[in-house]
Protein backbone atom coordinates (compact mmCIF):
# COMPACT_ATOMS: atom_id res chain seq x y z
CA UNK A 1 0.00 0.00 0.00
CA UNK A 2 1.26 3.48 -0.87
CA UNK A 3 0.67 6.36 1.56
CA UNK A 4 -0.65 9.56 -0.03
CA UNK A 5 -0.36 11.86 2.97
CA UNK A 6 -3.98 12.93 2.47
CA UNK A 7 -6.32 12.78 5.47
CA UNK A 8 -10.11 13.09 5.23
CA UNK A 9 -12.74 13.07 7.98
CA UNK A 10 -15.90 10.97 7.87
CA UNK A 11 -19.01 13.18 7.87
CA UNK A 12 -22.17 12.58 9.95
CA UNK A 13 -23.62 10.38 7.16
CA UNK A 14 -20.51 8.15 7.07
CA UNK A 15 -19.17 9.62 3.83
CA UNK A 16 -15.66 10.57 2.85
CA UNK A 17 -14.47 12.53 -0.16
CA UNK A 18 -11.89 10.89 -2.41
CA UNK A 19 -9.57 13.69 -3.55
CA UNK A 20 -9.85 14.77 -7.18
CA UNK A 21 -6.17 13.94 -7.88
CA UNK A 22 -6.69 10.33 -6.79
CA UNK A 23 -9.97 10.02 -8.72
CA UNK A 24 -8.27 11.37 -11.84
CA UNK A 25 -5.21 9.09 -11.47
CA UNK A 26 -7.34 5.99 -10.91
CA UNK A 27 -9.97 7.02 -13.49
CA UNK A 28 -12.75 6.93 -10.90
CA UNK A 29 -15.79 8.68 -12.37
CA UNK A 30 -18.98 9.84 -10.71
CA UNK A 31 -21.23 6.82 -10.25
CA UNK A 32 -18.41 4.23 -10.50
CA UNK A 33 -18.86 1.36 -8.06
CA UNK A 34 -16.14 0.75 -5.46
CA UNK A 35 -15.53 -2.49 -3.59
CA UNK A 36 -14.69 -2.18 0.09
CA UNK A 37 -12.23 -4.54 1.76
CA UNK A 38 -11.17 -4.65 5.39
CA UNK A 39 -7.82 -5.77 6.73
CA UNK A 40 -7.17 -7.58 9.99
CA UNK A 41 -5.25 -4.58 11.34
CA UNK A 42 -8.28 -2.29 10.92
CA UNK A 43 -7.37 -0.94 7.49
CA UNK A 44 -10.01 -0.23 4.85
CA UNK A 45 -9.26 -0.57 1.15
CA UNK A 46 -11.42 0.82 -1.63
CA UNK A 47 -10.91 -0.80 -5.03
CA UNK A 48 -12.61 0.09 -8.27
CA UNK A 49 -15.16 -2.58 -9.04
CA UNK A 50 -15.45 -3.87 -12.58
CA UNK A 51 -18.60 -5.86 -13.35
CA UNK A 52 -16.65 -7.26 -16.32
CA UNK A 53 -14.26 -9.03 -13.92
CA UNK A 54 -17.04 -11.54 -13.23
CA UNK A 55 -16.91 -12.48 -16.93
CA UNK A 56 -13.11 -12.54 -17.24
CA UNK A 57 -12.78 -16.33 -17.65
CA UNK A 58 -15.69 -16.38 -20.08
CA UNK A 59 -14.20 -13.47 -22.07
CA UNK A 60 -10.85 -15.30 -22.23
CA UNK A 61 -12.55 -18.35 -23.72
CA UNK A 62 -14.34 -16.18 -26.27
CA UNK A 63 -11.03 -14.55 -27.26
CA UNK A 64 -9.46 -17.97 -27.70
CA UNK A 65 -12.37 -19.05 -29.92
CA UNK A 66 -12.08 -15.89 -32.04
CA UNK A 67 -8.38 -16.50 -32.64
CA UNK A 68 -9.05 -20.13 -33.58
CA UNK A 69 -11.77 -19.09 -36.05
CA UNK A 70 -10.24 -15.94 -37.56
CA UNK A 71 -6.51 -15.93 -36.80
CA UNK A 72 -6.87 -12.38 -35.49
CA UNK A 73 -5.75 -11.11 -32.08
CA UNK A 74 -8.79 -10.82 -29.81
CA UNK A 75 -9.12 -8.75 -26.64
CA UNK A 76 -11.82 -7.65 -24.23
CA UNK A 77 -11.45 -4.64 -21.98
CA UNK A 78 -13.47 -3.21 -19.17
CA UNK A 79 -13.66 0.57 -18.86
CA UNK A 80 -10.08 0.73 -17.61
CA UNK A 81 -7.86 -2.04 -18.95
CA UNK A 82 -7.63 -5.17 -21.07
CA UNK A 83 -9.03 -8.09 -19.04
CA UNK A 84 -8.91 -10.90 -21.65
CA UNK A 85 -6.53 -11.52 -24.53
CA UNK A 86 -5.57 -14.26 -26.95
CA UNK A 87 -3.27 -14.30 -29.96
CA UNK A 88 -0.61 -11.92 -28.59
CA UNK A 89 1.81 -12.12 -25.64
CA UNK A 90 -0.14 -11.31 -22.47
CA UNK A 91 2.74 -9.33 -20.96
CA UNK A 92 2.43 -6.76 -23.78
CA UNK A 93 -1.27 -5.95 -23.38
CA UNK A 94 -2.98 -7.77 -20.50
CA UNK A 95 -4.02 -5.53 -17.59
CA UNK A 96 -2.58 -2.49 -19.37
CA UNK A 97 -4.67 0.70 -19.12
CA UNK A 98 -6.83 1.59 -22.11
CA UNK A 99 -5.47 4.35 -24.32
CA UNK A 100 -7.23 7.70 -24.26
CA UNK A 101 -8.26 7.09 -27.89
CA UNK A 102 -9.92 3.79 -26.95
CA UNK A 103 -11.63 5.48 -23.99
CA UNK A 104 -12.97 8.15 -26.36
CA UNK A 105 -14.28 5.53 -28.82
CA UNK A 106 -15.99 3.59 -26.02
CA UNK A 107 -17.58 6.74 -24.58
CA UNK A 108 -19.05 7.50 -28.02
CA UNK A 109 -20.67 4.04 -27.88
CA UNK A 110 -20.08 3.52 -31.57
CA UNK A 111 -18.51 0.66 -33.46
CA UNK A 112 -15.06 1.28 -34.90
CA UNK A 113 -13.39 -0.24 -37.94
CA UNK A 114 -9.93 0.66 -39.18
CA UNK A 115 -9.69 1.72 -42.83
CA UNK A 116 -6.33 1.90 -44.62
CA UNK A 117 -5.04 5.46 -44.43
CA UNK A 118 -6.75 6.21 -41.11
CA UNK A 119 -4.47 7.14 -38.22
CA UNK A 120 -3.84 4.02 -36.11
CA UNK A 121 -5.57 3.74 -32.72
CA UNK A 122 -3.59 1.96 -30.03
CA UNK A 123 -5.53 -0.19 -27.55
CA UNK A 124 -3.16 0.82 -24.72
CA UNK A 125 -0.62 3.56 -24.14
CA UNK A 126 2.07 0.95 -23.49
CA UNK A 127 2.43 -0.36 -27.06
CA UNK A 128 2.76 0.86 -30.62
CA UNK A 129 3.06 -2.72 -31.87
CA UNK A 130 -0.72 -3.29 -32.03
CA UNK A 131 -3.61 -1.16 -33.23
CA UNK A 132 -7.37 -1.50 -33.29
CA UNK A 133 -8.80 -3.35 -36.26
CA UNK A 134 -12.34 -3.28 -34.95
CA UNK A 135 -13.82 -2.29 -31.61
CA UNK A 136 -17.39 -2.65 -30.35
CA UNK A 137 -18.61 -1.29 -27.03
CA UNK A 138 -20.15 -3.68 -24.51
CA UNK A 139 -23.39 -2.16 -23.25
CA UNK A 140 -25.53 -3.59 -20.48
CA UNK A 141 -28.89 -1.95 -19.80
CA UNK A 142 -27.57 1.16 -21.50
CA UNK A 143 -24.40 1.37 -19.38
CA UNK A 144 -20.95 1.17 -20.95
CA UNK A 145 -19.09 -1.84 -19.53
CA UNK A 146 -16.13 -2.31 -21.87
CA UNK A 147 -15.16 -3.20 -25.39
CA UNK A 148 -14.53 -6.20 -27.68
CA UNK A 149 -11.55 -5.68 -29.97
CA UNK A 150 -9.84 -7.39 -32.85
CA UNK A 151 -6.28 -6.10 -32.98
CA UNK A 152 -3.88 -5.76 -35.87
CA UNK A 153 -0.12 -6.14 -35.93
CA UNK A 154 2.26 -4.73 -38.51
CA UNK A 155 1.62 -7.47 -41.09
CA UNK A 156 -2.08 -8.06 -40.46
CA UNK A 157 -4.55 -8.39 -43.29
CA UNK A 158 -7.13 -5.60 -43.52
CA UNK A 159 -10.20 -6.06 -41.33
CA UNK A 160 -13.45 -6.93 -43.03
CA UNK A 161 -17.10 -6.19 -42.44
CA UNK A 162 -17.41 -9.79 -41.17
CA UNK A 163 -14.76 -9.01 -38.49
CA UNK A 164 -16.76 -5.99 -37.43
CA UNK A 165 -20.02 -7.97 -37.27
CA UNK A 166 -18.28 -10.65 -35.19
CA UNK A 167 -17.07 -8.06 -32.65
CA UNK A 168 -20.54 -6.46 -32.52
CA UNK A 169 -22.19 -9.84 -31.96
CA UNK A 170 -19.82 -10.78 -29.15
CA UNK A 171 -20.14 -7.35 -27.51
CA UNK A 172 -23.93 -7.71 -27.59
CA UNK A 173 -23.71 -11.21 -26.15
CA UNK A 174 -21.40 -10.14 -23.30
CA UNK A 175 -23.71 -7.21 -22.53
CA UNK A 176 -26.67 -9.62 -22.26
CA UNK A 177 -24.63 -11.94 -20.00
CA UNK A 178 -24.06 -9.06 -17.60
CA UNK A 179 -27.80 -8.46 -17.34
CA UNK A 180 -28.38 -12.03 -16.12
Amino acid sequence: MKATGIVRRVDDLGRIVIPKEIRRTLKIREGDPLEIYTEKDGGVIFRKYSPMSDLQDFASQICESIVAATGRIAAVSDRDAIIALHGAPKRELMDKPNSSELDRLMEQRTHYRYNPGDPPVSPTDSTDKYRLGVASPILSQGDLMGCVMLLMGEDSAPVTEADQKLAQTIAGFLGKQMES
